[in-house]
């Protein structure tokens, strides 16, 4: 039984899958504006993230948990792994604080 890259026969070659870039083609970048609402005032972020990225990180780029935080898009909530796939608003409203 041979191996796979013998010693004889063929010149070591990398297979196809060897020569593949690590990342596929770059992903749209979409413009979010994240408002945060606490205690009467609104705190506004606004970034560039790929399409498809979930809101749970856009919340943790902007230093906000997600698991302490309701999020809501034309005032409807949404759930936190909703993807972003165009511009968006999102409204954050933090459902505890520390103490």
């Amino acid at each position: 039984m041979m191996h796979r890259r013998s010693s004889r026969g063929a010149p070591d070659v990398p297979r196809a899958s060897d020569a593949l870039p690590l990342r596929g083609l770059p992903r749209a970048q979409i413009a979010v504006v994240v408002e945060v609402t606490r205690a009467g005032r609104v705190d506004r972020h606004e970034l560039t993230v790929e399409a498809g990225v979930p809101i749970r990180v856009v919340l943790r780029k902007i230093g906000q948990a997600p698991e302490g935080s309701a999020v809501l898009v034309d005032d409807t909530p949404v759930p936190l792994d909703r993807t972003i796939d165009g511009p968006t608003r999102l409204t954050v409203v933090p459902t505890f604080s520390g103490g």
